[in-house]
């Protein structure tokens, strides 16, 4: 039994056109699946996707949706399912970070980050689920948690509680779709250098300071993510459910 493979399999990766969703798109491409990318610029998933069949070797195309409300989501769920006829695999990527703190954090701002970072998250798994349990997949739903989702992180009230609660969401759903056979984790990145991240980066002393607490001394790259993607959504975690797998250099460890 090829335990890693993801032939025959087909994977939606929300928010894979760039970031940690094109390392994880990538992953997945490779170990065989059939991989829709989505976002909500066609152009840059046209490119991403054309960029990630050529690196991998794999099927890659792109759809674009704003995952943020039910009429997106359901139309990416039903143009997949009518392509490919089965979906396997969902990883919800979208990412979204508005930096304030409690003082000054709208409620614009916060509504804003809620409805990318969880309300998108339940929206697809919710979607998702149910095309599994019509079809008998014993499918499997991965979110990307973070390290706000178990620490307090300034200046990020809104993203932290959407991380926390992504966590909660996966756990809930492992529990209520175990027995249709569908596996709900999460994946917590640490810190990697991506567009969203960018700030953080750019300020040497904060930049220095995360690098002295990484005990492997570097910073995550998304295509540090594929091989924890592809083993969730393979058979080889088919025991595995409401777990949260932290991909952070050990930070956490600290």
């Amino acid at each position: 039994m090829e335990l890693f493979s993801l032939k025959g399999k087909t994977a939606i990766v929300v928010g894979g056109s760039k970031g940690l969703g094109y390392g994880m798109a990538g992953g997945l491409a490779s170990a065989g699946a059939d991989v829709v990318i989505s976002s909500r610029k066609q152009a840059d998933l046209d490119r991403a996707a054309a960029q990630l069949s050529e690196q991998t070797g794999g099927s890659v195309t792109g759809i674009a949706a704003d995952v943020s409300v039910k009429a997106g989501v359901d139309a990416l769920v039903s143009a997949v399912a009518g392509r490919y006829g089965h979906i396997d695999v969902l990883i919800n990527g979208a990412g979204l970070n508005i930096r304030k703190n409690i003082l000054e954090c709208s409620e614009e701002d916060w509504d804003a980050v809620q409805d990318v970072q969880i309300k998108s998250v339940f929206l697809m798994c919710q979607a998702v689920a149910k095309h599994m349990v019509e079809k008998g997949i014993h499918g499997r739903l991965i979110n990307i948690a973070s390290l706000a989702s178990t620490l307090g992180l300034p200046n990020m009230v809104s993203y932290c509680s959407a991380k926390g609660a992504v966590v909660q969401l996966t756990k809930a759903l492992a529990n209520e779709l175990a027995p249709y056979g569908i596996n709900a984790n999460a994946i917590g990145p640490g810190y990697y250098e991506t567009e969203m991240t960018k700030p953080i980066f750019e300020d040497p002393e904060r930049r220095a300071e995360l690098y002295s607490r990484i005990p492997q001394k570097c910073f995550g790259k998304p295509e540090d993510l594929a091989g924890t993607a592809v083993f969730l959504a393979s058979d080889a975690s088919k025991y595995i459910t409401g777990q949260v797998i932290y991909v952070d250099g050990g930070f956490l460890s600290c």
